[in-house]
């Protein structure tokens, strides 16, 4: 009988509606440990996560039997719900549309982890706007300013 193989890795980034500053250091590992239970219902293995007030970066082992799409609508809208229902937040949270995504080849990961967890201190030399303008160029993914993540409100 024939199998499916695979190995393919993404990242994810995604940030609260209007890139607000709503992801507090205080739940963040709470939020963290969420979504990898999220990831991982799903069947994919959860590399790494870790992000900064605004935004979130998501490394995976993906299984290739979901969508793209359906797995970041289910990461999204439940970890907002949780966020919701443990009130969180002092206003409804709702994460912002759309999302990039990245893959990576095996011998690319050390570097991408490194990345990852270094997130808090990377973002006090650069900021989101510029960094994730720049993966998406190295990437070479057309993209329009006006369709990039909003700026802080």
């Amino acid at each position: 009988m024939a199998n499916t193989y695979s190995q393919v890795h993404l990242q994810f980034v995604f940030a609260p509606k209007f890139r607000a500053a709503l992801i507090n250091s205080d739940w963040e590992g709470e939020l963290f440990k969420y979504i990898t239970a999220v990831i991982q219902n799903n069947k994919h293995k959860m590399i790494c996560i870790n992000g900064v007030q605004d935004h979130l970066y998501l490394l995976i082992g993906f299984h290739t039997t979901q969508s793209i799409s359906d797995l970041m609508y289910d990461a999204k809208s439940s970890s907002s719900q949780w966020i919701n229902d443990n009130h969180l937040t002092k206003s409804k949270f709702t994460w912002q549309e759309g999302y990039g995504v990245f893959s990576y080849s095996k011998s690319q990961l050390p570097v991408v982890i490194r990345y990852i967890m270094n997130q808090k201190e990377h973002h006090k030399k650069r900021t989101f706007l510029d960094e994730y303008k720049e993966m998406l160029k190295k990437s070479e993914i057309d993209f329009e300013d006006r369709f990039i993540f909003k700026e802080p409100e």
